[in-house]
């Protein structure tokens, strides 16, 4: 039954991928890829969609000495990005022909919409799970997403890595990721998800999908940061909402909910009331001098 499920689920999530895929051809040279060819949406063969999954390892410390390249052919260690700010971490491959350029496209665009900026106040990481892929392809990545994203630092600060079998290998286990290669459409089947993580390198949250609820990544990266980023809102938002690991969701506690607006209905009252006791000695000192006036 269990397996069923699992099967169903990533139908309905393969489904949707061909889809978005499909409009994604003709607004983006190539879809999801960096070609312009047909997009292939056969469906994988349930053996293999029953190995599809993504785990959540929360609190999990990553292997932050593992070595990676970057978009300029450079051996960098997973490390480098971590230490300062929390970090977004995304697993793709860049010659996707679907899911992977959707998962970009929606870390692009949440990202264009936070406050946040990237390289200022939390670092992106992005790594193929292909060992096949090389620093061209992922530098062609990079200039794509960049520059769709926008602002100023983002060069500095959103990272496009490629890797040897052992050291994805042994990222993708640590975080949960479950993906398996299709010879039949010679492509990746994966699901779809980005990693938020603490500046030490601990996995914090998961959001699913392709498409990211900036108030979800918000709070994420003010939760990863230990309260380092945000404003107080952010804070009364963190004490209402909580993060369920089974939706990669922010929802709100409503015993938290109510506690808070207790609270402000307290202290608005409680400021009106003091505001009016203030003002009534001034007015009764109006009204006696006004009466004085009067006999005089």
């Amino acid at each position: 039954m269990k397996q069923k499920l699992r099967y169903l689920r990533f139908l309905a999530a393969f489904i949707l991928a061909a889809s978005l895929a499909a409009t994604a051809q003709s607004l983006y040279s190539g879809g999801g890829g960096l070609g312009g060819g047909e997009v292939k949406a056969a469906m994988p063969p349930p053996s293999i969609l029953k190995n599809i999954e993504i785990e959540q390892k929360l609190n999990t410390q990553l292997p932050l000495d593992l070595v990676f390249k970057d978009e300029r052919g450079r051996d960098v260690k997973l490390g480098d990005f971590f230490g300062k700010r929390p970090v977004v971490l995304s697993l793709v491959y860049y010659d996707c022909p679907m899911l992977c350029g959707e998962v970009l496209n929606g870390m692009s665009s949440v990202f264009g919409v936070l406050n946040f900026q990237i390289g200022k106040d939390y670092e992106v990481v992005t790594v193929s799970f292909d060992p096949r892929e090389g620093p061209d392809l992922a530098a062609a990545k990079k200039k794509r997403f960049v520059e769709r994203y926008g602002r100023e630092g983002a060069d500095a600060g959103w990272h496009f890595l490629t890797g040897s079998p052992a050291s994805i290998n042994a990222l993708t286990q640590a975080v949960g990721f479950r993906y398996q290669w299709d010879e039949r459409s010679q492509q990746y089947a994966h699901a779809a998800a980005i990693m938020v993580a603490t500046p030490q390198g601990r996995l914090a949250q998961y959001l699913y999908g392709v498409e990211y609820p900036p108030k979800d990544l918000r709070l994420a990266l003010v939760e990863a940061s230990h309260n380092q980023l945000g404003s107080v809102v952010d804070q009364v938002l963190l004490y209402c909402y909580h993060y369920d690991p089974r939706t990669g969701r922010y929802g709100a506690l409503i015993t938290r909910v109510v506690q808070v607006a207790g609270i402000i209905t307290v202290v608005i009252l409680g400021g009106g009331l003091l505001l009016l006791f203030k003002m009534e000695p001034r007015a009764s000192r109006a009204r006696s001098g006004a009466v004085r006036g009067g006999r005089a």
